[in-house]
């Protein structure tokens, strides 16, 4: 755990007066380590330097938001920043930790000669990758060696065991029975094609980690050092409550307000239970209720817009479009999510009797927002940005270029003084209107002199004035942890690179889509002929329907089985590689599968056996680990079933938005709000049905009856939603007809 969180959780608790138990804390601390990794804490002179250099990292990737940097130069370098600081930051084991062994410094220097290797050797070292010299082979080995070490640090051993899985599948072809195998690829051609090309440890996740993800990364840490995250959750406490279910409210809504910026489940469920638990507990909600509500919670940091998790950016990239897109596409989804949250929470109440909890609020909503209200700005100025057409990268630089001068609208969240500020303001104008009547006209380069230059003038202010001589604590910090936050994410995108040249280059993808199919025509003969056998005619649509159906199940499966095992990044580019082209193959469009793809590499974070979320919030709250893991599927559950609305029948399409705004300009509005209403109906017939209780306790058979209209809801066909409004109408009549009852909870 960061110290920023740290400080940010002791700091509502002393508002609040909660005592923060830490031994908890730290336990729970652990499970963050376990996804994002495990850092050493350094210090004296050691920890300057490592710090300096995270801060000009920082800047390196600001600079090449908005300056024209080489692709290949860019991920180069953003290869070589991640390599270095990753052998610094993370130790080759936890006895080693908090300080930097030689061979640390070895792995460190050699990762630096072997990226200024590929650099410096500019195009001839790419027109080479087919015929790559002894030397060249020599470095490619040790890099590839030094990207899976750097996996191991960061993420743990299957993520490296599974690269090298792929490598011998690569070089193995020949060996191998059909249908896996291939022509087979020495040590030559994969160096040539893994190091010195861009389809591989250099290639499409590494693009994402340099230009997307860092990005969004300093921009959560710009948010986190104002103190937003604070001001999220006193917003939230402020503005849920009143009633018995308000304790669960303000988990949901802080939930997504403070993970949404951040993307991280677990950091979010950690913070978020180590000042809410106590309010959950006096609520009536147990220990493993409690774990499983918080957790799930967290979980909606990594699809919640305008921020998603990492995956989300690799969506973009890997299907050609703009980020925009993607949240659109993940906007009704996720308004699904929350929506069975609350519904979630309103059925707690009931069926547990929960009283009401009066918690103190930090200040009324009306005085909270008045105050700190200007931290919501960035994240529409995304939003903004993007509609006006500025791409991804220029969004995002640019609204943390908001939430970095708006900061200092209050004393207490402001990244420099306000002095300072304004200073650094007027010079950075000034230059930009210089430069542009020179050129005769603005464009982006004027930054390359203007930042600099404002800059320059702190420095020299500093030399002029005692009053100037500020140092910048808290943006200095947002710089280094910007780019320290991305480590592991960026190691992972390296070492996953891998994999996705080991698939291009041996055409995996479609070898392991034809399997999948097979296994779905096998299923879909034996499923037809019992439907012909009770009189139901089999036609071609039924047929594509059942087998789509089957194919669907499959990818699900194999997504969430892989997502048990590597981080949710990890898992959605496997999966995109080799999962989605069956579903594509059946005819669903390549949005939808991979935002299928992407939701249940989600369900990681809540899968045992590394279930990082629940367990940390088991370790708050003193709960079981596998029930409150139990108990987090049940409050996600209804929501993740709705993904195979998308891809089972076109109408689904429309809780996607139909995947841009070019293809919602041209769709039913009425279609789209059919569909939404039924899943919502879907959902709160599948959260009765789980949790037992409708208007009241609900029998064995009324529980099933909603389980079953729940699924037939999800299933995007009339006739099935017709069968589904049946039974929900049933169970409303039976539940009416009985006498209301006073039972205990289930």
């Amino acid at each position: 755990m960061s110290s920023k969180d740290e400080e940010l959780i002791h700091k509502i608790a002393a508002e609040r007066q909660i005592a923060v138990d830490e031994a908890a804390l730290k336990k729970a601390g652990e499970y963050i380590e376990a996804e994002e990794g495990a850092t050493n804490r350094l210090a004296g002179v050691l920890g300057h330097f490592v710090a300096a250099v995270a801060v000009i990292m920082s800047f390196f990737h600001l600079y090449a938001a908005y300056a024209i940097v080489p692709t290949q130069q860019l991920r180069m370098y953003h290869v070589g920043f991640v390599l270095f600081l990753v052998f610094l930051l993370f130790p080759f084991s936890r006895r080693f930790r908090h300080r930097v062994m030689w061979w640390d410094w070895i792995a460190a220097a050699v990762s630096l000669v072997v990226v200024g290797y590929g650099i410096a050797g500019g195009d001839d070292f790419t027109d080479r990758s087919t015929i790559p010299t002894n030397l060249d082979m020599v470095f490619g080995v040790i890099l590839t060696l030094l990207v899976l070490e750097a996996a191991r640090r960061g993420t743990g051993w299957i993520m490296p065991m599974v690269c090298v899985l792929f490598v011998a599948y690569a070089m193995l072809g020949p060996q191998l029975g059909e249908p896996w195998t291939h022509r087979g690829y020495d040590i030559s051609r994969l160096v040539g094609h893994m190091y010195m090309t861009l389809e591989g440890i250099f290639g499409v996740p590494v693009d994402v980690s340099s230009s997307l993800i860092i990005l969004f990364t300093l921009y959560g840490a710009f948010l986190q050092f104002s103190g937003a995250g604070k001001f999220f959750i006193d917003f939230s406490f402020s503005a849920m409550g009143g009633k018995p279910t308000g304790a669960g409210r303000t988990i949901v809504l802080s939930s997504f307000l403070l993970g949404g910026p951040s993307g991280s489940g677990v950091a979010t469920t950690v913070t978020l239970g180590t000042v809410a638990y106590p309010m959950l507990a006096k609520a009536g909600y147990g220990k493993d209720a409690a774990g499983g509500l918080l957790a799930a919670g967290g979980l909606g940091a990594i699809i919640s817009p305008p921020v998603l998790g990492a995956a989300a950016f690799l969506i973009a990239e890997f299907l050609k479009i703009s980020y925009l897109d993607v949240i659109l596409m993940a906007t009704i989804p996720t308004c699904l999510y929350y929506f069975a949250l609350f519904l979630m929470v309103e059925l707690d109440a009931r069926k547990f009797g929960m009283k009401q909890v009066p918690f103190d609020k930090a200040e009324t909503l009306w005085n909270l927002t008045k105050r700190f209200g200007f931290h919501f700005l960035s994240l529409i100025a995304i939003i903004v940005f993007m509609v006006l057409g500025f791409s991804p990268v220029s969004a995002v630089f640019w609204a943390t270029m908001v939430a970095f001068v708006t900061s200092a609208l209050h004393p207490d969240c402001a990244l420099m003084s306000r002095r300072q500020m304004i200073l650094f303001i007027v010079v950075v104008i000034a230059t930009c209107v210089i430069y542009s009547a020179a050129k005769g006209g603005f464009h982006q380069d004027a930054l390359s002199w203007a930042l600099p230059a404002g800059a320059l003038a702190l420095v020299a202010a500093a030399f002029i004035g005692p009053g100037w001589r500020l140092w910048p604590a808290k943006l200095v910090k947002a710089l280094e942890v910007g780019s320290v936050g991305v480590l592991n994410v960026a190691a992972t995108c390296a070492a996953a690179g891998i994999i996705v040249g080991v698939v291009t280059l041996t055409g995996l993808g479609l070898k392991f889509s034809s399997i999948v199919l097979s296994y779905a025509d096998s299923l879909t003969q034996g499923t037809t002929g019992l439907l012909s056998a009770v009189g139901i005619e089999i036609t071609k649509t039924v047929v594509h329907d059942v087998k789509l159906l089957y194919t669907a199940v499959f990818t699900s499966l194999i997504v969430w089985i892989v997502g048990l095992a590597v981080p949710v990044t990890a898992s959605y580019i496997i999966c995109a590689v080799i999962a989605a082209p069956a579903l594509i193959t059946l005819g669903v469009p390549d949005f939808a599968a991979h935002m299928f793809i992407f939701y249940y590499a989600v369900l990681s974070e809540v899968s045992p056996p590394t279930a990082l979320s629940p367990f940390a919030a088991a370790a708050i709250t003193g709960g079981d680990p596998y029930k409150t893991t139990l108990q987090s599927w049940k409050y996600t559950m209804p929501a993740f079933l709705v993904p195979f609305m998308f891809v089972l029948d076109p109408a689904g399409l429309g809780l996607l938005l139909m995947g841009s705004f070019k293809a919602l300009a041209k769709a039913s509005v009425v279609d789209i709000a059919l569909v939404c209403v039924t899943a919502m109906i879907g959902i709160a017939a599948l959260a009765a049905g789980v949790q037992g209780w409708l208007f009241r306790k609900t029998t064995s058979p009324e529980r099933w009856l909603l389980i079953a209209a729940g699924l037939a809801l999800v299933y995007p066909k009339p006739l099935f939603d017709y069968i589904g409004i049946a039974l929900i109408a049933i169970v409303i009549v039976l539940q009416k007809m009985r006498r209301a009852d006073t039972a205990s909870p289930a």
